[in-house]
């Protein structure tokens, strides 16, 4: 007790880490040091089952002393000395898994064996322990216990972290124990496998081959040989990850190890795993130390009799008054019942009044005592079985001073077993007033609210608690870094400024910073003003830590989704609002955080996470597009109020969701942003005229979308008023947004007048030609047109007005293309510079992400270049050839123009990934050009110093090679070539042709040959398939990958000026004028994103809510449906069937006992009767009734309608 009272004090001398050798010193055994006669074995053996022989020479020799001893004693007979076996051990054919294994004294302190157990072999932190105990010797173990012990016990000690602990040996319930933990570890992941800890302790002398584990300086591993000796044999079972052997200094004797077990397992229940607030439970299945016991009823031994007294022994009746004498009857009647019973289990028992002792000790507390009865419960629910009672042992421990239910919830959560939680916990019975995503679940619906929880300053302790090998937490470390490297005055823990920048890194431009609100630095400017003001603030009192979460459902998913927790993840998502919009942002988040990851396994689990979430956001979208298109069309470009601003659309182009852009939901939105007021199928032709000849405009020639307000009105559901009027309408056309600016500048409630819009829709002249040109479409036809026209212009003036430079030139359409492309230049300065909200660098970075500005820029520049050049005489040829150039960049532009089309687009990604493609085949063409081109060289010609001629036949003519275009005159000498030529070493430096080298010209051919055959035939064929698998890939999804190609091309017209260059330049002063003169806002923004407040957004967040519960219902009815989970049911069904069956049984036996009981006291009454009616002086000649008289008919008639009942029962059950 002392030193397990330092243990917990902290008073455990430390151990060395390193350097194996102080083992012995801390750990000993022990040796027989008097030997005492064992009086059946002649003299020739002690007490301690050790031969004289065996026994060190000062053990035998004061014999008068050991004379005197009758009984030895461990403590008394027996020193310590260093222990000389410990390490790991190494099975002979069992692979090479070792195992650890002490030799240790039987009195040594238990704190030192557990601290060795964790700290130097590396066990694992046990969440339950469960001592194993019973079917010792080599009696035979019940088939259904191996079943219990394989499908019940080391399941739950999966499920648990569970430390299993047994005698170790391959003998009965050890064995039993070792082989379910060998099949369970074959049937799961080697991760799952550690969490099963199997421990054996047996007693030292007991243990066969023990002398192959001696070794003083320990082993590593020592060689462990278990011979082909019988099935049940003293050997250690292999199957154990650890070996405690309790020396007492014994040989060949059982129970040596039993007083150290006791003690090793009331220290390890007493100890706290990690940092919890409640002991290691602690379970023994066969009652020492008040610990719970688990009996395994009708396996036979001391647990049938446990079994039987517990069902079929009542408690005594105690008096209500009396003195001792009183008080001792009910227990001399208990004591007799109970021995009855003991004699009839164990009959040939010598000591049977210390086995009545104990049976009685053992039945006084049956309170702790639970009985598993394999008929009724099954195989499989044994670890159900074996947990709630812990649970249930735990219920009776508290204290009233505490809460009687926070130690069983905080195994449930520890264990991870929300099923058991259901059931013992949240039975109605408690009223609840904490990670696993099943637990959390089980809260809400218990009654916590996650509203008033969850605040600023626990959201802080959320992010401090992930684990340090999440990526999430080194990211957020160095930005914790960053910002003590200005204060050092501050906490060391992550603050939401840093999950806020992490956000923000991670989010891009889709949305606004998430928490710079709550931390006061949403005006800062610059990052080091919002860092000092930060800084400022967590210096001080921190009151926003007690501050609810705005949105907590949203705070919790971006935690999980970081986290990459999947199961919590789609939990918080489920209770989250706007569900389209956070699906697609988590989608955004983990892709972000793959690209980051280094781990595959990491990398390709968020990967998935985020494809599921991007089909998720698809499926609630279609969910709403079926119900009602319009709700549908404005859920995508609604502003979000959780989000901060940021729409669907956005976070989806964000999220590279191509799957979400597919949906026809989004390419009808797309279609009609495209179209704007014009009505969608308009032929082309009837566009081109009419912009050619503008006045058709105003005329029926092009037909213009008229908005339905009467089918808005129907599915809005309410009547309609002024206000519903408005709000049922989504925002697509020029008359819309305009409308729609003019009531937010006049109505502050948004009320829509509908005379009002009739009004302003009627056929004026102006509004026509806005509606026409106002469409995006419009815009694209009118640039697609301009744009060839300028390309002509280019090609005309390259060709035929290309004249010299000043004072000659340049000509008139010269200058008419220089205009054209400033017009160009001002464009490009537009998007680049002035489109969007962010400030000037985040603009320029968006601007270069695109590819197509990037072929902009490299065209803007060679034109500008070149024609710099074209000015001057001395520049003027190298000018032309830049412009000529340049015309090729113009040129290829033309293919962005046209992924609009629905043919051509999927074919212009094909071409680009195609090109990808083409450079890896170039990689290894280079290779073999290089190779050959060099080879070849030097072969033909002994010396050519001119580097031209060396560069063309180095690279160039094998280049030609794979065309066909072979110089055989040139490459073979037994051709004639008819080419003048010279040795003259003076001549060939002075530029004239070397003459051919004929010694290697067999080499060259050969060469040449393996050149052709490696160029033409195999890379050549490589690149074809490589061509082909990416055609087959990318044509399988072309229409995905141009449905979301198509979203850039709407946004980039959609946002354009309605002119086209040259004329551009008048939207543009216009533009200027309209914005920084006239201070009057875009309205063309509207399209893509829509500022909702009040009524109508409630009205769509609760209608979005309402198709998502409806997705939601539907995919757990489809869940449902599977025929893994129809298998369950069914399972669960013929379980129920089996213990309704058992339960049966029992009545039918304990009726059959009823009706015998009741047949005996009727015919005992009937003879009392009949001897009362007779004289006195005549003897009855009817003998007395006895209870073995058997009623045949009757038990017969009952076993009949039972064997019926139980039938159709089950056939009822079934169907």
């Amino acid at each position: 007790m002392t030193n397990e009272k330092d243990a917990e004090e902290g008073g455990i001398p430390l151990m060395p880490k390193t350097d194996p050798s102080w083992i012995p010193s801390f750990f000993k055994k022990r040796l027989c040091t008097s030997f005492v006669e064992d009086s059946f074995s002649n003299g020739g053996r002690c007490q301690c089952g050790a031969t004289r022989d065996d026994h060190p020479s000062r053990a035998l020799g004061d014999n008068f002393s050991t004379a005197m001893v009758s009984q030895w004693v461990s403590a008394q007979h027996s020193s310590e000395q260093p222990t000389d076996a410990y390490g790991e051990l190494e099975f002979a054919g069992s692979g090479k898994r070792h195992s650890f294994y002490l030799r240790l004294s039987s009195s040594t302190d238990p704190a030192r064996v557990f601290q060795l157990m964790r700290e130097h072999w590396r066990l694992a932190q046990p969440n339950l322990v469960v001592s194993v105990i019973g079917g010792e010797g080599r009696s035979e173990v019940k088939s259904w216990v191996r079943d219990v012990l394989r499908q019940g016990l080391v399941k739950a000690a999966q499920s648990t972290g569970a430390w299993i602990i047994t005698g170790g040996l391959r003998q009965g319930i050890g064995r039993c124990v070792g082989e379910a933990v060998k099949d369970h570890a074959t049937a799961i992941s080697s991760i799952t496998l550690n969490k099963v800890v199997t421990i054996g302790i047996t007693s030292w002398g007991l243990v066969e081959n023990r002398q192959q584990l001696v070794n003083p300086e320990g082993s590593f591993p020592a060689k462990y040989l278990v011979k082909n000796a019988a099935r049940d044999s003293c050997y250690l079972d292999n199957n154990y990850k650890a070996f405690l052997l309790v020396d007492d200094g014994t040989v060949g004797r059982k129970g040596g190890e039993v007083g150290f077990r006791a003690r090793l397992e009331d220290f390890i229940s007493r100890q706290r795993p990690g940092s919890a607030s409640i002991d290691i439970p602690f379970l023994d299945i066969s009652l020492k130390n008040s610990m719970p016991w688990l009996v395994l009823g009708g396996s036979g031994g001391l647990a049938n009799l446990v079994s039987d007294i517990m069902e079929n022994v009542p408690s005594p009746s105690m008096p209500a008054l009396g003195g001792e004498k009183e008080d001792a009857s009910p227990v001399m009647e208990l004591r007799e019942r109970l021995t009855v019973r003991v004699k009839k289990c164990f009959p040939s028992e010598p000591d049977l009044d210390k086995l009545v002792d104990r049976v009685l000790s053992i039945y006084q507390n049956k309170d702790l005592i639970s009985i598993y009865n394999a008929e009724q419960e099954g195989a499989d629910d044994f670890d159900i079985v074996m947990l709630k009672v812990l649970v249930q042992a735990s219920k009776q421990r508290v204290s009233e001073l505490t809460n009687s239910y926070a130690d069983e919830l905080r195994l449930a959560v520890t264990w991870n077993r929300v099923d058991i939680a259901k059931s013992e916990l949240f039975n109605g019975k408690i009223d609840w007033k904490n990670n696993k995503p099943q637990f959390v679940r089980l809260f809400i619906d218990n009654g916590l609210n996650i509203l008033s929880y969850l605040t600023y300053g626990r959201l802080e302790q959320l992010y401090n608690s992930i684990s340090d090998n999440c990526l999430v937490k080194t990211l957020l470390l160095h930005l914790l870094d960053e910002r003590m490297d200005d204060s050092d005055k501050q906490e060391y823990s992550i603050s939401l400024y840093e999950v806020s920048q992490l956000l923000e890194a991670l989010l891009g431009e889709v949305c606004h910073p998430f928490y710079k609100s709550v931390l006061n630095v949403e005006g800062a400017s610059t990052k080091r003003k919002a860092m000092k003001r930060v800084c400022q603030v967590l210096q001080g009192t921190c009151t926003y830590r007690e501050v609810v979460c705005k949105h907590p459902w949203l705070c919790l998913f971006i935690w999980a989704v970081l986290q990459n927790r999947s199961e919590m993840a789609i939990f918080c998502w489920e209770m989250c609002g706007e569900s389209v919009l956070t699906a697609l942002g988590g989608c955004k988040l983990l892709l972000e955080l793959s690209k980051l990851e280094i781990e595959t396994e990491a990398k390709l689990s968020m990967k998935e996470l985020a494809l599921k979430f991007e089909q998720m956001a698809h499926d609630v979208f279609s969910t709403c597009y079926q119900t009602k298109a319009s709700h549908s069309y404005k859920l995508l470009i609604r502003k979000s109020n959780i989000w901060i601003d940021a729409t669907c659309l956005k976070m989806a182009m964000a999220a590279d969701a191509r799957i979400f852009f597919s949906h026809d939901g989004v390419q009808s939105l797309l279609s009609q942003i495209w179209w704007g007021d014009i009505r969608r199928g308009t032929p082309l032709w009837k566009l081109l005229l009419t912009m050619v000849c503008p006045p058709l405009c105003f005329f029926n020639f092009v037909e213009f979308r008229k908005p339905d307000h009467a089918e808005e009105e129907k599915s809005m559901g309410p009547p309609c008023s002024a206000t519903d009027f408005y709000s049922g309408e989504t925002v697509f056309s020029f008359a819309e947004i305009k409308q729609l600016h003019e009531n937010d500048q006049d109505d502050s409630n948004h009320v829509r007048r509908p005379d009002k819009v009739r009004t302003s829709k009627g056929h004026t002249l102006l509004y026509r030609w806005k509606q026409f040109w106002y469409a995006p479409v419009t815009s694209f036809i009118g640039n697609v047109l301009m744009y060839f026209l300028f390309l002509c212009l280019y090609a005309y003036v390259l060709l035929v007005d290309f004249k010299l430079p000043p004072p000659d030139g340049p000509a008139v359409s010269e200058y008419v293309l220089y205009f054209w492309v400033f017009t160009i230049v001002c464009e490009e300065i537009r998007e680049a510079f002035f489109v969007g909200s962010k400030s000037f660098s985040q603009r320029l970075m968006l601007y270069a992400q695109d590819v197509w500005n990037k072929f902009d820029v490299l065209a803007i520049s060679l034109f500008i270049a070149g024609l710099c050049c074209r000015m001057f005489n001395w520049s003027f040829s190298m000018g032309r050839g830049l412009l000529c150039m340049d015309y090729m960049v113009f040129t290829l532009r033309l293919i962005h123009i046209f992924a609009i089309h629905r043919q051509l687009g999927p074919k212009i990604i094909i071409l680009g990934k195609m090109i990808k493609d083409a450079f890896f085949f170039l990689f290894f063409l280079a290779v073999w050009l290089s190779a050959y081109g060099v080879a070849n060289q030097a072969l033909l010609y002994q010396y050519d110093p001119s580097p031209d001629r060396a560069f063309r036949r180095v690279l160039y003519r094998p280049y030609l090679h794979i065309f066909g275009q072979i110089p055989v005159e040139e490459i073979d000498t037994g051709k004639y070539w008819d080419r003048d030529c010279t040795d003259n070493l003076t001549l060939i430096n002075q530029g004239k042709e070397p003459c051919r080298d004929t010694s290697h010209n067999w080499l060259v051919v050969i060469l040449l040959v393996i050149f052709l055959l490696v160029t033409n035939i195999l890379l050549v064929n490589l690149l074809i398939a490589t061509f082909s698998y990416t055609f087959s890939k990318v044509q399988e999804r072309s229409d995905t990958y141009w449905k979301f190609q198509r979203y850039n091309l709407i946004v980039e017209y959609h946002s354009r000026p309605t002119l086209a260059p040259p004329f551009i330049i008048l939207s543009h002063i216009n533009l200027l004028i309209k914005r920084n003169v006239r201070k009057v806002p875009s309205t063309k923004i509207q399209r893509f994103a829509l500022k909702l407040t009040g009524r109508e957004a409630n009205k769509l967040v609760k209608w979005e809510a309402l198709q998502k519960e409806n997705f939601l219902a539907l995919e757990n009815k489809k869940h449902r449906g599977t025929d893994t989970e129809r298998l369950k049911r069914m399972m669960a069904k013929v379980d129920g069937v089996i213990k309704q069956v058992a339960e049966i049984r029992d009545v039918d036996r304990r009726l059959r006992g009823l009706e015998s009981e009741m047949e005996f006291c009727t015919s005992s009454l009937q003879w009392i009767m009949e001897t009362l009616s007779q004289s006195s002086t005549v003897k009855s000649s009817k003998a007395h009734p006895s209870r073995k008289d058997s009623h045949l008919v009757r038990l017969q008639l009952i076993s009949t309608v039972y064997s019926y009942i139980q039938l159709v029962f089950i056939i009822n059950y079934i169907i």
